[in-house]
């Protein structure tokens, strides 16, 4: 069993939390355009206070541990590993509730290369425990506004997990999925998953737009976010998110198998 301590230094040799690769221009570059409701950093979600930049960095400071300084503009953000695994205690918490009460789950992720596996392990562990996981419009098609222009992608499930895939790609980059912030996925898989009369998710994990997209319509939606995804943990703040769990979602993907250990562990769900 992972022990807190093991786990916080899991998080910082693996710069999921401390000093982590997103650079401090970059956060400070979201928290202004999230000002500015850019929907690319709402995520989905539409907040209802006027969210100024030094609000942002007020709650960013707060949620994640990033410096409340706003003088201080460069060099690599910080993630408090505290606030990592108090959340990811919350998390595990909700989990656990999620299992006793067999609810059906949704899970998808805009980080299928790196996040995949993180949710797959959920996913299983949830099904063994009699929720129904959840797969809606697979095959869907979804147009997807881009740097490149409106692309459209296929919404696709692997080991219960929702992702989008390019149509046209071959080989090893259609297996893969996709990285997307956008929350139109979820809204086509929910949609689907009432059009056909069927169970909605009273749960979701995922990241970025699926929780956001899942928030904002009102269905309990939690996940991991990076110091430049502020709308989680606006989300968070306002009561439309449930859980945000602050660390770097970019890393190796193998690095989050401890977290999937800690938090399973912690909700007493088999592994």
């Amino acid at each position: 069993m992972l022990s807190p301590g093991a786990l916080r230094a899991h998080l910082l040799a693996a710069r999921l939390a401390g000093p982590v690769a997103t650079s401090r221009e970059r956060s400070l570059r979201s928290y202004r355009l999230f000002a500015a409701r850019d929907p690319r950093l709402l995520l989905g979600l539409d907040p209802e206070r006027p969210w100024r930049q030094r609000d942002l960095l007020r709650l960013m400071a707060d949620r994640c541990g990033v410096s409340p300084d706003p003088e201080h503009v460069s060099g690599p953000d910080v993630i408090d590993p505290d606030r990592t695994i108090a959340a990811l205690d919350v998390f595990a918490d909700r989990l656990a509730a999620a299992a006793r009460a067999r609810v059906p789950v949704l899970l998808g992720t805009g980080h299928p290369h790196r996040l995949l596996e993180f949710y797959a392990v959920l996913a299983a562990a949830l099904s063994s425990a009699g929720c129904q996981i959840l797969t809606p419009a697979q095959g869907r098609s979804v147009d997807i506004r881009t740097r490149f222009g409106v692309r459209t992608y296929n919404l696709d499930y692997v080991r219960g997990v929702a992702l989008v895939r390019e149509g046209g790609a071959p080989g090893p980059a259609r297996e893969a999925g996709v990285h997307s912030h956008s929350p139109l996925p979820v809204r086509a898989a929910l949609a689907a998953a009432a059009d056909s009369r069927g169970p909605l998710p009273e749960l979701l994990i995922g990241d970025h737009g699926w929780v956001c997209g899942a928030g904002q319509l009102g269905i309990e939606a939690m996940g991991p976010a990076d110091t430049d995804d502020p709308a989680l943990f606006v989300g968070e703040a306002e009561g439309r998110v449930s859980v945000a769990v602050p660390l770097d979602d970019a890393v190796r993907s193998d690095y989050y198998r401890p977290l999937t250990r800690y938090v399973l562990n912690q909700a007493c769900l088999p592994q």
